[in-house]
């Protein structure tokens, strides 16, 4: 597997802790895409979100914007909210076509049932659509705090089976973990993943900074541990929940942590507080970090 298959930036060491990072948006955040790009590096990977009540079109539009933008799309496919095999055919082609996609990431879904065909992630990797597109790498999700429906044994036995699933098609495996405020608890989990032999670069989920109250409302949707001590580490009391709150902390903690024993790892932001503000933010931190 060459890195340069996730992304040309992964064939060389990181100047520092931000360098490489990717931006997740929906398809609503064109505008503010369109606004904050002078301050983001061409060939920057922006994933697309698959969200409920956002029909394929805009999805499809803002892969589009994306790439136009001098950035590179990474659209989300949700097996569970995916209705048909047609569905899921078109949408690949749509998004290959239009804007040139060459790597997609691939979730279960929130929904309890599934829409359609596909149960799981592995369900879309599995019919083998992604490398007959062209598709060049998968991002698949991690769980450092642990996933509502799996225990920890099956997270990883299902990480480590999408991730060779993933290279036996011929294409590069990308694990992008859930946000959390803990980098203990990150770097734990990435020592063990590295521990149990899978090599996949990594994607740490770093919350942008938000007003606090949003960040605890995204937490208690996603099943992110929100706990005082936590809090604490990340830079929030929890007897002052007004005002904002930005990834200082949990940043420079990565930074110090991490060493070539946690193999390849990058950043990926989760702009809750808003695109620009997050985008702002990663370019003030690194002018003040060298």
């Amino acid at each position: 597997m060459a890195l340069s298959q996730i992304h040309p930036n992964w064939e060389k060491a990181p100047d520092g802790i931000t360098d490489g990072f990717s931006l997740e948006i929906t398809a609503k955040d064109v505008d503010s895409l369109r606004a904050a790009a002078p301050n983001i590096p061409p060939q920057t990977p922006i994933a697309v979100t698959f969200l409920p009540g956002e029909e394929a079109p805009a999805r499809i539009a803002a892969a589009k914007a994306v790439r136009d933008l001098g950035f590179e799309p990474m659209p989300h496919f949700s097996a569970r909210r995916i209705t048909s095999e047609a569905e899921f055919a078109d949408y690949l082609a749509a998004v290959v076509e239009g804007a040139g996609v060459r790597r997609c990431f691939v979730i279960a879904g929130d929904p309890d049932r599934a829409a359609g065909p596909y149960e799981d992630s592995s369900a879309l990797i599995a019919t083998g659509l992604f490398e007959k597109a062209g598709i060049k790498a998968i991002g698949v999700g991690g769980h450092p705090e642990g996933h509502p429906n799996m225990t920890k044994e099956q997270c990883w036995d299902v990480l480590a089976r999408k991730c060779t699933d993933i290279t036996a098609r011929g294409m590069a495996p990308l694990v992008v973990t859930q946000f959390g405020f803990d980098p203990d608890a990150a770097l734990e989990w990435l020592g063990e993943l590295r521990d149990r032999g899978i090599a996949a670069p990594v994607r740490i989920g770093v919350p942008g900074p938000a007003g606090i109250k949003t960040l605890m409302r995204f937490a208690a949707r996603c099943g992110v541990g929100a706990s005082a001590s936590v809090l604490a580490k990340y830079g929030i009391s929890i007897t002052a929940l007004l005002g904002s709150a930005g990834p200082d902390k949990l940043v420079d903690a990565l930074a110090k942590g991490l060493g070539e024993g946690h193999g390849p790892v990058r950043l990926h932001f989760y702009p809750f507080g808003g695109l620009e503000k997050t985008v702002n933010w990663i370019a003030q931190y690194r002018a003040s970090h060298g």
